[in-house]
Order: C-alpha cells, then structure tokens, then sequence
C-alpha cells in the first residue's frame, strides 16, 4: 500500500476514524497503530510481516536485557545487531553475492537459494535500523528501554515511517506515544497542508520528471545526445529529491495528526555550501545514522587524520552498499568519500573558500553527476552517460527537448529549490486569499496534473 494510491486514502480514514476514539488510551491506542500498521504493511506481502515481528520481538527483550544484565548487555546487544543484519544480508545481499562467487568461482550458489530470498521485503532497511538504534542507544544509557512490548512496536511499526523513513529514535517517540497531546484546529490545518506539499512533491512533480528519467535510463544505448542528458541528470535530481522529501512530508504531515512530531528530514539540501553542508541537510535522519552508529563508533574524528579518512570512507561505502547491493551504489559512496576528504583536507587546510554565489552550484553540479551511479543500472551504463555527458557530440537537439514537458517540470523545480525563502515571506504570500489559492491549486494539481503512478524510489532500498 502506498501513500499515492485510493487503497491508502480508504485505510487512512479508517485509521482516525478509530484513531479519535481510542488515542486516550495508551494500550488501546498502541494496539491499533500496530493492527493498523501490521495491515498497511501486509498489503505489500502478507508473509514478509513475520520478519518485521521477529527482528521486534528479539530487539524488544535484547533492549530488557542489556539494560538489566550489565555484564552480558555487550552480548545482548550483539545478539540485537547480529539478527538484524544477518536479515539484512540474507534478503538484501544474498542473491548479489552468490550471483557474483558464481561468476568468479563457476558455482551454482544462487540457483540453491530460496525463492522468497529473491525477493527484497519492502523497507527491511528502514526498520532494522529503527530497530537497531534502539537497542544501541539502550546500551549507550541514551533511553530507557519500553516496558511494553506493545509500546515497542508501536514506535518499530508505526506505518508512516515504516517502509521509506525517515529513521526515528527511540528517544524522539517512545515518549510521545504515552501522551495524548491535544490537537486544535490549527494543528489539523497543517497536518493536512503538510500531507498536501507531500502528495505535490511526489505524484506531481517528481513522478512527472520520471518519465524523461525512466525513459533514458531503461535503455541508455538508444540517446546520444549530450544535452538531453544534461536535461536528463538535472531531471533525476530534482525526480529523486522530490520523492525522498515527498514521502517524508506526508510522513509528518500524518504523524502531525497523531500528536506526533517528526524532525525535518530535507533541508533544501541543493543549496549546500559544501558536502558536509550537504549531508546535513540531505535524508537527515539516514545521514545521521550513519554519523553516530557508523562514524563515531570507528572513531569518528577523535584520532589522526589518516583514521578519521579511513572511517570517513568505511561510512560512505557502507551508506552507498545500504542503498543496494550493486557497485554502482558503492562507486557512488565512494566518490562523495572523496568530495568529502578533497573538502576536508585540501581546502580547508589550506583555508581556501569560495563565495557561495560559486560553491552553492559546485556542489550541485558535482551531486548530479554522482546520481549517475546512483540511478544507472550498472557501471556500463554510468560509463556510457557520463562519456555522452562530456562528448558534447553534434547529435544535439536542444529545440526537441525544449518542447518536451520535462522542461516545464525543470523550471518548476529549479524556481521552488533554488528561490530563497524571504521571498516567501513578503505579506502577499501570506494573505488568506493567496493562501486559499495556493492549496487549492496543490490538491487540482495533485488530481488533474499527476505523473504516471510511481512507486516512490526508496522502497527497493
């Protein structure tokens, strides 16, 4: 089930029409975000569900455990980690792996395995590490562990978080699920608007940019045409900007009408003033996973420079195997590993700094080209669009794709990344009039001026 569809809009009406009735009751509240959540998730693949509850119901005790048993609670949590990533591996990385030692070794591994291992649970990564950062900040004395099991899952399973992000600490929401904060009108209002903006980002304009993306990259071999590829890296960085950002505003926007809070994932991350900068402001919660339960526990930048490199790279390359298993993920951690040590190392030390009228675009144009990896379906075909990229051949039709709607759908997102917020805030923008104007348009737009269904992109993560 996903948020784009008429089944989701059914079952989230459903959801708060039980939802007004039993959110003054903890147990009872509980329960029907994991009943309700449980279905959401099930709609996908009923018999995936048993593995979101056994990785639950050993991270629920493991968590009991490590804070009781002090001197097994190193163990406890290994047991924790090991079972989370041992799913990760064999779900996620098992076919690749296999497929590659039976290429290399002439084996017959992967025709042996399973067939339901073939087969990526959705969002298994997304809460594994929801599950995972629990049972490590337990162990870090950061929160105290859930006493309900109940309590638990509702945090693990909760659904607008549970297939795409964003990651949510236990200590951000295990609190908020025992309270019954009280919602006002104005509360509601930007709960929906919020949802609204989502729905834009997504169905709108990042499913409409698809279609140039999808069609270039299903078949890479068939353009040659330099500037259309330009058009089409542009397009896949606002496509998949808007989709990342689109799932995790309704993400909000429905938590909002819990009474829940979840922090700004994407923070106009294409106005970075450099990679650091960047990956503070891009899928926040991911990145910041990565920097405290990866970084800093190799060390961080607490030892000398070579280390702090070396875990610097150890992150990226994990965070780009994360996102799958196939090097062209892994080459695309490995070149932000680089703009980040390049940053780091060279300019800083020798303080070099550039104005941000310079870097802003800099640092934009290198994140486009390293989507190349990202997006490609192998290195071939990165090879091949990056050699198009910068051939800067004869076979260019610039009217052509001027008149595509890929262009309109370009300058659309180019005006909403890069304006800067004041102008937003001039009192005109603000009148209840243009306000009123505004959502209306988002929601006909949302109706009339949607893209083809997509699904949105982090679920094969």
């Amino acid at each position: 089930m996903v948020f784009n569809s008429i089944p989701f809009l059914v079952f989230i009406v459903l959801f708060f029409l039980v939802w007004a009735r039993l959110k003054k009751n903890n147990s009872l509240k509980w329960l029907w975000i994991i009943l309700a959540s449980f279905l959401f998730y099930a709609w996908w693949d009923w018999r995936f569900l048993f593995i979101l509850i056994a990785t639950g119901v050993v991270d629920f005790f493991a968590g009991k455990k490590i804070q009781t048993s002090e001197k097994k609670s190193f163990l406890w949590l290994w047991i924790s980690l090991s079972s989370n990533i041992l799913s990760l591996i064999f779900f996620k990385y098992s076919p690749w792996i296999c497929k590659f030692l039976d290429s290399q070794l002439n084996s017959n591994l992967y025709d042996s395995l399973p067939e339901f291992s073939l087969v990526v649970p959705v969002g298994i990564s997304f809460y594994t590490f929801n599950s995972m950062s629990y049972t490590i900040d337990i162990y870090r004395k950061k929160v105290e562990p859930a006493r309900n099991i109940l309590h638990f899952f509702s945090f693990i399973a909760f659904f607008p978080h549970l297939v795409a992000g964003p990651i949510i600490r236990a200590k951000d929401i295990l609190g908020q699920l025992t309270h019954n904060r009280p919602l006002n009108s104005l509360v509601i209002l930007n709960g929906i608007k919020t949802c609204i903006w989502g729905f834009f980002q997504k169905m709108v304009l990042a499913d409409n940019l698809a279609i140039y993306v999808n069609e270039h990259y299903s078949s890479v071999h068939s353009y040659s045409d330099s500037f259309a590829w330009w058009i089409c890296i542009m397009a896949f960085s606002f496509q998949i900007y808007f989709d990342f950002n689109g799932y995790s505003t309704i993400a909000r926007g429905i938590a909002k009408l819990c009474g829940i809070h979840f922090k700004l994932n994407f923070n106009q991350p294409y106005l970075a003033h450099s990679f650091k900068n960047f990956w503070q402001r891009w899928h926040i919660s991911l990145s910041s996973f990565f920097k405290d339960y990866v970084y800093k526990s190799l060390g961080g930048n607490r030892q000398s420079k070579i280390k702090t490199e070396i875990n610097r790279w150890i992150t990226m390359l994990i965070s780009g195997l994360w996102h799958g298993a196939n090097f062209t993920f892994i080459v695309w951690g490995a070149l932000h590993a680089a703009f980040l040590t390049i940053e780091s190392q060279i300019f800083k030390r020798l303080k070099i700094k550039f104005p941000h009228i310079l870097i802003v675009p800099i640092i934009f144009l290198l994140t486009n080209l390293s989507w190349v990896f990202f997006r490609a379906n192998d290195i071939n075909d990165a090879t091949y669009v990056f050699l198009k990229l910068f051939e800067f051949n004869l076979n260019i039709n610039i009217l052509k794709t001027m008149q595509s709607n890929v262009f309109l759908w370009l300058i659309i997102s180019l005006l909403i990344v890069f304006l800067p917020k004041q102008w937003f805030q001039k009192s005109i923008f603000k009148t209840i009039g243009f306000q009123s104007l505004l959502w209306a348009f988002l929601c006909v737009a949302c109706v009339f001026l949607r893209g083809p269904e997509q699904q949105f992109i982090y679920f094969q993560f």
